[in-house]
């Protein structure tokens, strides 16, 4: 409890423009209106830490953006939810990365502009931030270009001081679900999937047996099944709930919001099962409003929902 932080968070930071309506577009010049467009807050990894500074937990951020709007956007947004961005490089060689989605109620397309995303380096990390935390959480793994070979690197010296790790890879845009992942995991106390991805990094068409197989590896692994609920294996030890009802306005960045409620259980102690219920709040909470941070819950919001 001595701890500055009690999460620093190593990731990627950008911002989304969110499209909603009828966001199918038609080629050929034809020009569509749309219902709703916003600048927000984008990026797993800073999604997940406005989350966990909106339960109450102490964050640090560490990643890289531009020298620009974006950039500038981005590191005030995190600042005002009380997120600590000293550990934010700035590059004025490289622009912000961008994402664009395209939302509809019940399912999402994403455009990004990387950018800034797979810029940064393991000599850009300031090592101190993590004697100064109690976890670390990595967000969109296979993003991560410059830094993917030395993550294992960081997750072990990481548990070498104290932290414990957790991690959600997200999506592999280039659909190869490797780059050293293996033995990435075996750094990893908490991994956070969709049932996508592990299916995907399992190379496994089951979830239930992929979960069972990462469990083997990884002492803790939730997995986010969508419209089933979500699942958590520990040891032997298997829990899985249905869905919260909530109005549904956008599922983005529900994930991430999940995982925060994941790893704020986990800093507590709870069971596992507490825990789950507490991420599963998150997640559904995040959905009632457009963009990730917009619904995030504070921890009474969250406690109410998950009952």
């Amino acid at each position: 409890m001595d701890k500055r932080f009690d999460v620093v968070v190593v990731g990627d930071i950008n911002a989304d423009l969110i499209l909603s309506g009828d966001v199918t577009p038609v080629f050929g010049q034809v020009e569509k209106l749309l219902d709703d467009a916003g600048l927000l807050i984008g990026g797993s990894a800073t999604i997940f830490a406005c989350g966990a500074a909106r339960l109450g937990l102490r964050v640090a951020f560490i990643g890289k953006v531009g020298d620009d709007v974006f950039g500038r956007f981005m590191r005030e947004a995190l600042a005002g939810r009380g997120v600590d961005v000293s550990g934010v490089a700035v590059d004025p060689a490289v622009k912000t990365g961008l994402t664009v989605i395209l939302s509809r109620v019940h399912d999402r397309a994403m455009l990004t502009y990387a950018g800034t995303i797979g810029a940064l380096r393991y000599d850009e990390i300031n090592l101190d931030l993590l004697s100064s935390a109690r976890h670390l959480h990595l967000g969109s793994y296979y993003l991560l270009e410059n830094l993917l070979p030395d993550v294992p690197h960081l997750f072990a010296e990481a548990q070498r001081r104290g932290l414990t790790v957790s991690l959600d890879t997200n999506y592999d845009p280039a659909e190869r679900w490797d780059s050293g992942i293996a033995e990435t995991l075996r750094h990893v106390d908490i991994f956070l999937p969709n049932e996508t991805e592990l299916a995907r990094i399992l190379r496994l068409d089951d979830w239930r047996a992929a979960l069972a197989q990462a469990a083997q590896t990884v002492p803790t692994v939730a997995v986010k099944l969508g419209a089933q609920g979500a699942a958590v294996q520990q040891g032997s030890e298997f829990v899985q709930k249905p869905v919260l009802p909530v109005t549904v306005v956008d599922t983005t960045g529900a994930g991430d919001s999940f995982d925060a409620g994941f790893v704020y259980g986990h800093l507590q102690g709870w069971p596992l099962e507490r825990t789950l219920a507490l991420a599963m709040a998150c997640g559904a909470c995040s959905t009632r409003a457009a963009g990730g941070t917009a619904a995030q819950p504070t921890l009474e919001e969250a406690l109410a929902l998950a009952g």
